[in-house]
């Protein structure tokens, strides 16, 4: 590891004090629901309160405090799905020096705009972050700009772990640490620092099960590039993890977990429902992952790296959660096509509380209206238990309700 020396105990210091001018204290907040969910003390560290919304300020800032006063004025470039972006930006804007942000295509408006507003010249290029950086080294080249890397470069991956500084000072007795992967920068900062501060500590990273490079990389001994991504958390969908901090992660990182979409999906409405706060996709793996966790009576701090979310993609994650959950289902029931029939069945829904949301009535299901008619009814309910008891009140009055695809 020819460049270890550079992540040691005096840099985190150094950037500790550093990223203080910028960022917010983000304190740990304990967590009755997931504490009660899992068996363990879990805390989260709200880095999406950040006041660019997320936990890379504090990387791209350190990083940009290392550099000379000619390496800042020639302007800084950085490919970034959003987060990263914001976070030069906003660092740039301190030092009063240019700032060239290539962003994905596929970037959600919000990040596109709140870097724009910090005052960063915005290049949207390709499909997924990988296509935006090759973009980003070919303008570097051309125009001479200075390349403020995401996560492949240690004085930035530094600046990250500055949040297991904060983590252990709060909670010395801290056993887990979860942690989300992009392309490793930030789980390279904090498993270093921690193993530094504490080697019993544990940390966990956590990728999305459709862009996985890391868990991947790991089994193989070496960084491997992913044939495509899939996932929801756009903020960490990448192909291809860090070479440089690699070697750290490899040496730090306890375990890697994989998170399936579906729960990014009802942990996003559990975190809503539970602590009011917006936590965007790759924000949520680290308590996604909690079910995961082979463990009992251990105190589990899980960051939430970030809060970037549009609304469109909000109300969409909400939606498709209330159905997974149970607190949203379409069931279809066929019926005479006869004046009480739908009071009939509106009535039955509502002795045992069912909410009905939406009603379509399809006369043409078949040739003889008299025998049958389609009903579909979108209810809500309290959860699964209930769904089955509405289902069982339909069939019980001689109805034969059968789920069909939910959309609102």
């Amino acid at each position: 590891m020819a460049e270890e020396s550079k992540m040691t105990l005096e840099k985190f210091e150094e950037a500790y004090d550093a990223v203080k001018k910028v960022t917010l204290e983000t304190k740990l907040i304990y967590s009755d629901y997931w504490s009660n969910c899992t068996g363990n003390k879990v805390y989260l560290k709200p880095e999406n309160l950040q006041r660019t919304g997320a936990y890379k300020v504090r990387g791209a800032y350190y990083k940009i405090t290392t550099l000379s006063d000619e390496e800042r004025k020639k302007g800084l470039i950085t490919a970034s799905a959003g987060n990263h972006a914001q976070g030069v930006a906003y660092a740039a804007k301190c030092y009063g020096v240019k700032a060239t942000i290539v962003m994905p295509t596929s970037t959600p408006l919000i990040k596109v705009n709140r870097t724009k507003a910090l005052g960063a010249e915005v290049v949207l290029h390709g499909n997924v972050y990988d296509e935006a950086y090759e973009h980003a080294c070919k303008l570097a080249e051309e125009n001479g700009y200075t390349m403020v890397h995401p996560f492949d470069d240690l004085d930035v991956a530094t600046g990250q772990g500055t949040i297991a500084m904060e983590i252990i000072k709060e909670l010395p007795t801290v056993d887990y640490i979860l942690v989300p992967i992009g392309g490793g920068g930030l789980a390279t900062g904090v498993s270093t620092l921690a193993k530094l501060l504490n080697p019993k500590i544990k940390v966990i990273g956590v990728e999305p099960a459709g862009a996985n490079c890391m868990q991947e990389s790991i089994k193989a001994g070496h960084v491997v590039t992913l044939p495509g991504v899939n996932t929801i958390a756009d903020g960490t969908a990448v192909k291809t993890p860090g070479e440089k901090i690699f070697p750290y992660l490899t040496k730090n990182i306890d375990d890697i977990i994989a998170v399936p979409d579906e729960d990014l999906v009802v942990s996003f409405l559990d975190m809503v429902e539970n602590h009011k706060m917006v936590v965007e996709n790759s924000g949520l793996l680290s308590v996604a992952a909690l079910k995961q966790l082979d463990c009992k009576d251990k105190k589990v701090a899980c960051v939430l790296s970030g809060g970037n979310m549009d609304i469109i993609t909000m109300s969409s994650v909400v939606q498709q959660g209330l159905i997974m959950r149970d607190r949203i289902f379409t069931v279809s029931v066929l019926l005479p096509d006869k004046p009480g029939e739908l009071s009939r069945v509106s009535g039955i829904i509502a002795e045992v509380n069912g909410n009905v949301i939406k009603l379509e009535h399809n006369q043409f299901v078949s040739i003889n209206r008299n025998a049958a008619v389609e009903l579909r009814i979108t209810l809500e309910a309290f959860g699964s238990e209930h769904k089955e008891q509405i289902l069982n009140a339909l069939t019980e009055k001689g109805f034969k309700p059968k789920i069909v695809r939910t959309n609102i």
